[in-house]
């Protein structure tokens, strides 16, 4: 099991990333801010409202991954299928220098932790020009090894999303960023479908990232509802990022599966109900039960009236509450053992009344 902790500081705002640590709740904004600053800030306030640790952007070029304009792309927004320009739709979405800079401050204001995903090693700089705290891929750019040396190379604590991927592309990816010498990574589960079915999720590929690479694993998360996030928390994840609107009807491709601000705060409530009841995974009373096996628990007494000097038999013994005298686990060092007085029915055994 891996064992590392990063802390996650900016203008003010640190949270720790990482095992042992609350787990980092980060609201993908992505493309839901539709090109248009006045939306991302609202969007920011929103999900720092709602519980968010963190907000996530992308500041990507659309010509780093998309040079034939032609390419379509369908999907359903307010009930109605759209089909239009991939180009198109992530152009009118691109965030420029300038722009991330001023979510950026914005974002300090709310005092929510800002970071951001570039498409390529210019995205990079930018995010360095800004000193963000930290840098997360796309699952499409993980086989992209200019980029992750690149991530890497800052020295920031990085999330590596890992949708679409073998194992064995996992591997190479974490090759190449280990090899800079960078050990601050969080692997990220993520299914690339938008939305994500329930049964295409495999929850349990945290446990088997966390044995197969021993560093934290996290889930980004693109299931309607809460489910899949909360689940994911049981079962490890130190990371856990949602797709975040203000209106599930605005036009756009990601609006639809995201959470509102009432379901991002929703995930975030259960997220740390599972947080908190997860414990330390030791065996043992609560403290509060520690109080309660006295009203609950039972003791050793007198299944009937007992003479002096009677020796003790099994079938002499009862348990009956309250949990005060000597626990049922004792029995072995009572019976066969005779009594000094007479002891009455329900009377609780104690280990001066045997010679």
């Amino acid at each position: 099991m891996s064992c590392r902790c990063f802390e996650v500081a900016f203008r003010g705002v640190s949270k720790l990333l990482g095992d042992g640590a609350p787990v980092f709740l980060a609201a993908e904004i992505g493309l839901n801010h539709n090109g248009d600053l006045a939306l991302a800030k609202e969007c920011i306030s929103a999900a720092a409202a709602a519980g968010a640790d963190a907000v996530k952007f992308q500041n990507y070029r659309t010509e780093d991954f998309l040079q034939d304009e032609s390419l379509m792309y369908t999907y359903v927004c307010d009930g109605e299928t759209v089909s239009e320009p991939q180009y198109a739709m992530f152009k009118r979405c691109e965030l420029s220098l300038d722009d991330l800079s001023v979510l950026a401050d914005y974002a300090a204001e709310e005092k929510v932790l800002f970071f951001s995903t570039p498409s390529g090693t210019t995205g990079v700089d930018d995010i360095m020009r800004l000193g963000l705290p930290l840098i997360k891929n796309a699952s499409d750019s993980l086989g992209n090894r200019t980029l992750l040396r690149k991530m890497a190379a800052t020295g920031l604590p990085c999330v590596l999303s890992t949708g679409m991927a073998t194992l064995d592309e996992i591997n190479t990816a974490v090759d190449v960023f280990r090899q800079t010498g960078n050990d601050q990574l969080v692997l990220a589960v993520c299914t690339s479908l938008y939305p994500t079915p329930s049964e295409q999720v495999n929850l349990r590929r945290i446990a088997t990232l966390c044995e197969a690479f021993q560093c934290p694993v996290g889930f980004s998360d693109h299931t309607e509802g809460i489910a899949a996030p909360a689940g994911a928390v049981a079962l490890g994840a130190v990371y856990v990022e949602k797709h975040f609107t203000l209106d599930k009807t605005l036009p756009g491709p990601d609006h639809r599966f995201s959470a509102d601000p009432m379901e991002f705060q929703q995930l975030a409530e259960a997220v740390r109900t599972v947080e908190a009841a997860l414990g330390s995974g030791t065996i043992g009373p609560t403290p509060s039960e520690t109080q309660a096996r006295a009203q609950f628990g039972f003791s050793l007494c007198a299944a009937r009236d007992l003479e002096t000097g009677h020796v003790l038999a099994e079938q002499d013994i009862a348990l009956y509450r309250p949990g005060t005298g000597l626990p049922p686990q004792a029995e072995e060092r009572i019976v066969g053992r005779a009594l000094r007085n007479a002891v009455k029915k329900g009377q609780q055994f104690t280990l001066a009344m045997f010679g």
